[in-house]
Parts: C-alpha cells; structure tokens; sequence
C-alpha cells in the first residue's frame, strides 16, 4: 500500500488547487450518474482513496449525490476489481451485477440527498 496510495494522493491534490469550484459545479455537481461512476470506477486504493476524493468534491461544491455515488462506486464499480470478477466469476455474472446494482447506487445517492437537503448539517474539517 505504501507503494500504491502516494500517487492518488498527489493527484487528489492536484484536483483541489488545479480544477476550479465552477467546473465540479457544472460537470459531475449536478447529475449522480456517469460522470461519477467514472470519478470513482477509476481510482486505485479503494475507499482509502475515495474518502479523501469525496472530501475534495465536497469542498469544490459537488452534490452530495454526486459524492455518495462516488463512495458507493468506488465501493463496488472499480476497474480492477471489475477484471479480477469478470475472469473468477463470470462476464455473465459481472454485468448481471452492474445492471442491477448501478442503478441501485444512483437511486440510493439521490433518496439519500433528497433526505438529508432539509436538514442543517455540518462537516466539520478536522484540520
């Protein structure tokens, strides 16, 4: 892992001083579907990754159906794991997997968003 995790780590830092607020607000900010999925189907490190990544969609404005569904995807959509499930398991079983469970994810991020925009809450950064 510690070969693995230094290069996602750079490059999530460079997402947050490079790509501007507007862009995330206009792009993957508004739809849950797509654009995230590929956010988060291509990260290497699983969660140890996705979690930072959320927290750097969340401070450049994204939905928090957009961030949902990257946590979800990078749970159960990434690319790697993808390959190795595809070549045990099945293609078959893969893309039985994908077509019920990607519209379950997004479906999910959007009642969880729906759910939670009434309420007051706040992330508080721990540094």
């Amino acid at each position: 892992m510690l070969l693995l995790l230094p290069f996602p780590f750079v490059c999530i830092g460079l997402f947050e001083v490079w790509v501007k607020r507007e862009t995330v607000e206009r792009h993957p900010g508004r739809s849950t579907g797509f654009t995230a999925y590929l956010l988060a189907g291509t990260t290497v490190g699983g969660l140890y990754v996705a979690f930072p990544f959320a927290a750097a969609l969340h401070k450049k404005g994204a939905r928090a159906g957009v961030i949902f569904t990257c946590l979800s995807c990078a749970g159960i959509c990434r690319i790697p794991m993808t390959v190795f499930e595809a070549s045990s398991l099945g293609v078959k079983f893969t893309l039985v997997r994908f077509v019920v469970s990607l519209p379950l994810v997004v479906a999910s991020s959007w009642l969880m968003e729906k759910y939670l925009q009434g309420k007051e809450l706040e992330i508080k950064e721990s540094m």
